[in-house]
């Protein structure tokens, strides 16, 4: 599962995941970063996959984070 929106050639919109989500992690006293993006869960997948996907591909690309607590997490249909 990728926690990237996709892109799109200039003038069409960029194609969205199905969902939403926000992840705030903070390691006290040194740093706190929020990231968001939008993904498309694979067919049975639970709330409790797509966080630990989306935790791991986070730290993944902020490795000075793999200790951090979770501060946040929401993962909500990306529609109004």
């Amino acid at each position: 599962m990728s926690t990237q929106t996709e892109q799109s050639t200039p003038g069409t919109e960029p194609a969205q995941g199905s969902h939403h989500w926000i992840i705030t992690l903070e390691i006290p006293g040194r740093m706190t970063g929020t990231y968001s993006g939008a993904c498309t869960p694979a067919a049975g997948s639970t709330r409790f996959d797509v966080y630990q996907a989306i935790h791991s591909d986070v730290v993944r690309r902020h490795p000075e984070l793999e200790r951090s607590n979770v501060m946040f997490f929401a993962l909500e249909p990306n529609r109004l």
